[in-house]
């Protein structure tokens, strides 16, 4: 007998809605389409519903404007009202959560993924992703995930498994490497990747910004706040639950440069970074600068800074044999070598974080299987890769990343648990296994 989901699939692909579904160009937005009135309707569920989360499923419901959302989850219950609040205002009507599935806890992740939901949007902080994304898939649910989908390399080990599980089951997966999904950059590096500017030789990224978090002041610990609800509470400011700043952050500018390098992973890795600026009692650092070398020589440089009133730039220095591309935020382009030839950028931009969701609710309703499983867990290992070469000073390999020992999130978490913060990392002294 098919499943409620696979029957509406079925209703779906038989139907002149189906037909209204399908994008007759990439930059045909499904919010711009109407459904008929009593058609299907698909459930999602936000695990997460901090500013991220909050904005994924505004995303979600902006896309499609046939899904509802029914379940909502988070740690603490001051983000909850306020995310609900939030996008009951915005999308009056189709926020359905009941007071019965507003859950709260260290494991509201399970109660919204077993509250009838036919999508689970993942966007808690990234530590616990892998835990997160292996009981998604386990209960068969079709997922957004966002990035960094983990930070360490036991983490990623564990989400390599639930990719290969959630193909095995046939469940669509689209990762928040939002970049991947809009229209610039999609042309920009398909033309890379079909060698408009020759082979790739290099790639200069930059991810220079302030910080997004700043860590509270021990002065404004609350008394009776454990060590783990104040770590939660200041989540950017700590490796195990952010990975720093470079794979929470930087990792945009660390996937557009595995997009560069058609998505192939790099042979190796040195880097340089620090703390120039307190952090009362956070341990990542405020700047890191990675260089990667690929098996036939090329190089990927990438400069991350989090440091308030300084120069911001986050843009895509593209070096080929036959001429140079630039990507940012305005626009995108090429030139020649001798600059005679050129291509810019001149069409639609939709809004890349509605697209993202676009692409997985069409191939949900359509019966397709889009999985970004596989490129999603290489970009992320590579800004291991990165942070582990900075924290330690040492070069580090591909297999070195990907096999490392070190496992920054702690198990059998519980509010009254005793949870000594990390010192931050010393080049040259902190070791790499």
């Amino acid at each position: 007998m098919n499943s409620p989901l696979e029957n509406r699939r079925d209703f779906l692909k038989s139907s002149s809605t189906a037909a209204a579904l399908s994008f007759a160009a990439p930059a045909l937005l499904m919010r711009d389409r109407a459904f008929a009135a009593n058609s299907d309707t698909l459930r999602i569920g936000l695990v997460g519903c901090g500013g991220r989360g909050t904005g994924a499923a505004g995303n979600a419901l902006e896309a499609d404007k046939n899904l509802v959302l029914v379940a909502m989850g988070d740690a603490f219950e001051d983000q909850m009202k306020q995310s609900h609040s939030s996008l009951d205002k915005q999308f009056p009507g189709r926020v359905q959560v009941e007071p019965s599935k507003r859950f709260v806890g260290l494991d509201a992740y399970q109660k919204v993924i077993d509250a009838g939901v036919d999508v689970v949007l993942l966007a808690s902080p990234p530590g616990f992703r892998p835990t997160h994304l292996r009981y998604a898939v386990e209960k068969k649910k079709h997922i957004f995930c966002e990035k960094p989908m983990a930070t360490d390399s036991a983490g990623i080990r564990h989400v390599m498994e639930s990719v290969r599980m959630s193909k095995e089951a046939k469940l669509n997966l689209v990762a928040g490497y939002c970049w991947r999904y809009s229209l610039p950059q999609r042309e920009f590096f398909k033309r890379i990747n079909e060698g408009e500017i020759g082979e790739v030789l290099a790639m200069y990224g930059t991810y220079l910004t302030g910080p997004v978090k700043p860590m509270q002041a021990p002065s404004q610990r609350k008394e009776g706040v454990g060590d783990l609800e104040w770590q939660m509470r200041n989540w950017m400011n700590f490796t195990w639950l952010a990975g720093d700043g470079y794979v929470e952050q930087c990792i945009h500018t660390v996937d557009k440069m595995m997009w560069a390098f058609g998505d192939k992973p790099p042979a190796k890795v040195v880097a340089n970074g620090g703390r120039v600026h307190p952090n009362y009692e956070g341990n990542i650092f405020d700047h890191m600068t990675a260089t990667y070398e690929w098996a036939n020589g090329a190089r990927g440089v990438i400069a991350q800074r989090q440091i308030a009133n300084c120069y911001s730039d986050n843009s895509d220095y593209v070096l080929g044999g036959k001429g140079k591309g630039w990507n940012g935020w305005s626009n995108s382009y090429f030139k020649s070598a001798d600059g005679s030839n050129g291509w810019r950028y001149r069409g639609e931009k939709p809004d890349m974080y509605v697209v993202e969701h676009q692409h997985l609710y069409k191939a949900i309703r359509n019966g397709e299987l889009h999985n970004d499983g596989d490129r999603m867990v290489n970009s992320t290992l590579a800004g291991i890769m990165g942070r582990l070469a900075a924290y330690t000073g040492q070069e580090v390999t591909w297999e070195q990343a990907l096999n490392s020992q070190i496992k920054l999130v702690p198990d059998n978490m519980s509010w009254d648990m005793k949870l000594p913060i990390e010192p931050l990392p010393i080049p040259g002294k902190t070791k790499l296994s």
